[in-house]
């Protein structure tokens, strides 16, 4: 089951357990054997699946499962029985549920936001945001495309994103699209944020393959799209809303003539899926 390998993970357990875990070390005898079981407690999509065979594996704990990342799972669902270590069992209990359900709830909140958009337009992709948590990125935006939707950018190398800073220092919407497309490869695609019709339509002009509309309401960005149709360059590029948009609104920006939708409430309001730990 396991397909990657990050030792990361692994620190993470013994930088909560720090010199030893006090409690079971009292009370558990080290050649105590154990058989545990994960349970859901609520309805949603499976994410980490991936992460908590290896924590698994890594401790020499025998496992048995038939779940995979992104399949849906409901309250009372058992997705992960072992049996080893009484005192590993333990130890890692905490780590293996964090994962578990903060991922989970990522990949359930975006498969739920996903399906409504489309409902209303089924050519929108719904993407994710960098407002991610350290240290968890890769494995956030793993649970995004679990859940449905785009990654967006992995890191910053991913693409060229000019945002309203890097327009503040260089001068223009025009001078860093012209800076982006002399100094960048063009293996790389080139997204602009801007926040008003004009920079849009510069962006347009002035060959951005991407243009954000940061922080329109869903009446500013409709302004934008038929302006650009006007000058017959709505199709030559990809229109990307972002900024602000939330449950309670974002079917608004599913009805616009746009391509993309990225928010960040998909990754970092998620609430983690329950679930629990027992021994049998």
């Amino acid at each position: 089951m396991t397909i990657f390998s990050d030792e990361t993970i692994i620190q993470n357990i013994y930088d909560d357990i720090g010199f030893e875990d006090i409690t079971t070390n009292s009370l558990i005898d080290d050649n105590k054997w154990a058989q545990a079981e994960i349970i859901c407690k609520e309805d949603g999509i499976l994410a980490g699946i991936e992460i908590a065979h290896y924590i698994i594996d890594y401790f020499n704990l025998s496992i048995s499962s038939s779940y995979m990342d992104g399949d849906e799972v409901h309250k009372g669902d058992v997705i992960l029985e072992y049996e080893g270590s009484a005192k590993d069992i333990l130890m890692t209990e905490r780590t293996i549920l964090n994962y578990l359900m903060h991922l989970s709830g990522i990949a359930t909140l975006v498969h739920q936001t996903v399906q409504r958009v489309h409902k209303i337009n089924p050519n929108i992709k719904v993407a994710a945001t960098r407002k991610t948590t350290p240290g968890l990125q890769k494995y956030e935006k793993k649970a995004v495309e679990i859940g449905g939707a785009d990654s967006h950018r992995f890191k910053l190398d991913d693409c060229v994103l000019i945002k309203d800073n890097h327009i503040e220092i260089v001068g223009g919407v025009i001078e860093a699209l012209q800076k982006a497309q002399e100094n960048v490869s063009f293996t790389k695609k080139i997204e602009i944020e801007v926040e008003t019709l004009d920079d849009a339509i510069k962006a347009a002009l002035f060959g951005a393959d991407i243009i954000m509309l940061d922080n329109m309401t869903p009446t500013q960005i409709s302004e934008v799209t038929e302006e650009l149709k006007k000058r017959y360059v709505r199709d030559e590029v990809i229109i990307e809303a972002s900024g602000g948009i939330r449950p309670d609104n974002i079917e608004e920006y599913a009805k616009l003539d746009i391509d993309v939708i990225s928010s960040g409430f998909i990754t970092n309001s998620a609430t983690s899926l329950d679930m629990g730990l027992d021994i049998t």
